[in-house]
C-alpha cells in the first residue's frame, strides 16, 4: 500500500466514524436520517447578501427567494414558480413589479415573513455592493403598502420574476440579521425561511444542517432530517464515499469512472444538459498576453475536439463563447476557433514570440475536466516552443490569488461558470465587463466598446428582448475577436447519487444545488 493509498484510506475510515456518529446520534434522538453530500469544494462565504460561489448549495436549502426557476423539458417550457411570493403583476411600461406574499412563513428565528423583512434584505445586499447584487440595479425604491406585498420601482424595465429567482444575492434574510456584518454569517449563524438551519459550520470541513421548525413547506414522507456537507477535495475518496454508502450524493468524479459507476446497481448517475463552460482567462495584463494575436494563437492551440473525447468521454459539447446553449442569448454560429497548431505558429511569429515562453495556468483541484484540459494543452503547447505550467489550488486560494494584482496573478485562470440567473448578461458583466477591482473578471479585459452593448442590452431585457439579444451576442463576438479567453468546452451536469433516494431532479439554473428538502429514502 502506498503513501497516497494508505492516507486516502485512513481519511475514509475517519470520515466513516464521524458519519456513522452523526447517523446514531440522529436515530438515538428520532430526529430520522442524515443525508450527505461529498462535496469537492469550499464554502467561503455564507452571507446570504454577498455569497457567490460553492456556498450557494449550502445556501439553497436554508434560505429561499421570491420565486425559483424551473427549466424548459421536452414537454414542457420553462417558467418561473412562487416561492416566498404567492403571485405577482407587472405595470405596462415594466417599471413597476408588485409581489404578493406568502401568509404564514417564519424566519428561523421565529419572526414572520412580511414586506418589510423583503425590503430589508435586498437594501442590504444592495447597499453591500458584493458579490451579485448587482442583479438589482435597476432597482430604485422598493415599498410596503402592506405586510404581505412588495412593490419595486424600476429604472429600465427587467425581469424582476426572473431576477428573484437568482442562485446569488436574491434570498430573504429575516430582519434581526439585517444589521449583523459578514463575520455574524461566516461564524455559522443564518437567517432565513428554508427547510434547513445550519447547526455546525467548520470551514473547509464541514458545514450540517438540521431540519427548521415550522417549516412553510411541503415536507415528503421519510424527508430527511440532517445533511451533512462534507468537503472532499479528493476525488477518489469522493468516489469511494459514494460507492461505499458514506455519501449520498457528490460530483466532480472523472468521467473515465463513470461507466463502471453506471454498472453499480447501489448508484445512479445522472447525466443532464448544464448551464455551465469551462474557460480559461487569458491575463491581459502582462506581457505578452497583452497582444491580440497571442492570445488568438494560444486558443488555435487548444485541442477542442481532444478534451472533449477523453476529458468528458464524449458528453461535453463544443463551447460557442461566453453563453452556453439553453439560455436565450447563446450564439450558435458564433465565429470560434479551431485547434489548428500551423496558423498558432504563424500568428506567433509575427508578433515575436520566440520559443521558451512560460505560462502558469491556475484551476481547482477537485477539477478533472481542468486537469485533463490543462494536460492535453500543454502538450500541443509545447510544439510551439511554450511552456505550460499547471497550477491546481484550492478554491479559494485559486480566486484569491487571481482576485490580486494582475501583474502578479496568474497567466490563465482557468473555471467553470453557471448563472446567477438564467440571463446572459450574468456571463457578461461578471466575466468581461470592466471592473476597477477584480471579483470574477479575472483576465482583467476592459473595452468600452463591450461594456456599452452589454449596458445598453440589460436596459432593454425587459422590453425588446430580440434587440437585447442581438446586442448581447455583438459583445460576445468582440470578446472572441479579442480572444479574452479560451472557451474549452460545454460540459454536461454529472451528478452521482445513489439509488434508494427518491424525488432527485437537477435544476441546471441552480449550479451543483442539491434540494434536499424534495428527497427522501
Amino acid at each position: 500500500m502506498n503513501r497516497r493509498h494508505f492516507l486516502q484510506t485512513a481519511a475514509l475510515a475517519a470520515l466513516a466514524s464521524a458519519t456513522s456518529s452523526r447517523w446514531n446520534l440522529a436515530m438515538a434522538e428520532g430526529s430520522g436520517s442524515i443525508f450527505t453530500l461529498a462535496y469537492p469544494t469550499s464554502f467561503p462565504d455564507l452571507d446570504p447578501a454577498t455569497s457567490f460561489s460553492n456556498d450557494g448549495a449550502v445556501l439553497a436549502n436554508v434560505y429561499e427567494g421570491l420565486t425559483r426557476y424551473i427549466p424548459a423539458t421536452e414537454t414542457a417550457e420553462a417558467k418561473i414558480e412562487p416561492l416566498l411570493a404567492t403571485s405577482w403583476d407587472v405595470s405596462e411600461d415594466g417599471k413597476t413589479w408588485t409581489f404578493h406574499l406568502r401568509d404564514g412563513v417564519k424566519f428561523h428565528d421565529g419572526s414572520p415573513l412580511t414586506s418589510e423583512a423583503v425590503k430589508g434584505s435586498i437594501e442590504r445586499t444592495k447597499k453591500i455592493g458584493g458579490g451579485a447584487a448587482f442583479i438589482w440595479g435597476s432597482v430604485t425604491s422598493i415599498e410596503t403598502p402592506d405586510p404581505l406585498t412588495v412593490v419595486f420601482a424600476l429604472s429600465d424595465p427587467q425581469p424582476i420574476d426572473l431576477i428573484a429567482s437568482a442562485g446569488f444575492a436574491a434570498w430573504i434574510y429575516a430582519p434581526s440579521s439585517h444589521d449583523k456584518d459578514n463575520a455574524w454569517f461566516n461564524g455559522g449563524n443564518d437567517a432565513g425561511t428554508g427547510p434547513f438551519h445550519i447547526s455546525r459550520y467548520e470551514p473547509g470541513q464541514r458545514a450540517v444542517l438540521d431540519r427548521a421548525e415550522d417549516y412553510w413547506g411541503k415536507v415528503p414522507e421519510g424527508g430527511f432530517q440532517t445533511v451533512s456537507f462534507e468537503i472532499i477535495e479528493d476525488t477518489t475518496l469522493a468516489q469511494n464515499m459514494i460507492e461505499s454508502g458514506q455519501a449520498d450524493w457528490t460530483y466532480s468524479i472523472p468521467f473515465e469512472n463513470l461507466e463502471a459507476m453506471k454498472a453499480n446497481p447501489d448508484l445512479r448517475v445522472v447525466v443532464n444538459p448544464s448551464f455551465e463552460t469551462l474557460f480559461g482567462l487569458y491575463n491581459v495584463k502582462r506581457a505578452p498576453l497583452d497582444k491580440v494575436k497571442v492570445r488568438q494563437a494560444l486558443s488555435l492551440a487548444f485541442p477542442y475536439d481532444d478534451v472533449i473525447s477523453a476529458g468528458t468521454m464524449g458528453l461535453g459539447t463544443r463551447a460557442k463563447g461566453v453563453v452556453p446553449a439553453g439560455i436565450w442569448g447563446h450564439d450558435a454560429e458564433a465565429p470560434i476557433p479551431q485547434t489548428d497548431l500551423k496558423a498558432a505558429a504563424a500568428l506567433l511569429a509575427e508578433e515575436g514570440v520566440e520559443p521558451g515562453l512560460e505560462l502558469v495556468m491556475t484551476y481547482s483541484t477537485t477539477q478533472a475536466l481542468s486537469a485533463v484540459a490543462g494536460e492535453l494543452w500543454k502538450a500541443n503547447l509545447e510544439t510551439l516552443g511554450i511552456k505550460l505550467t499547471l497550477q491546481p489550488m484550492a478554491w479559494e486560494a485559486q480566486w484569491q490569488l487571481g482576485k490580486s494584482n494582475p501583474e502578479a496573478a496568474q497567466d490563465i485562470f482557468v473555471m467553470f461558470w453557471w448563472p446567477t440567473f438564467v440571463t446572459p448578461y450574468d456571463y457578461l458583466v461578471s466575466l468581461f465587463h470592466s471592473e476597477e477591482k477584480p471579483n470574477f473578471n479575472l483576465g482583467y479585459y476592459s473595452n468600452a466598446e463591450v461594456d456599452a452593448k452589454i449596458d445598453e442590452a440589460a436596459k432593454l431585457s425587459g422590453t425588446d428582448r430580440p434587440r437585447a439579444e442581438k446586442l448581447f451576442i455583438e459583445a460576445q463576438r468582440k470578446v472572441i475577436e479579442d480572444a479574452a479567453a479560451v472557451f474549452m468546452v460545454d460540459r454536461p451536469n454529472v451528478h452521482i447519487i445513489r439509488s434508494d433516494i427518491k424525488g432527485y431532479d437537477d435544476n441546471p439554473a441552480y449550479g451543483h444545488v442539491t434540494f434536499v428538502n424534495e428527497l427522501s429514502r
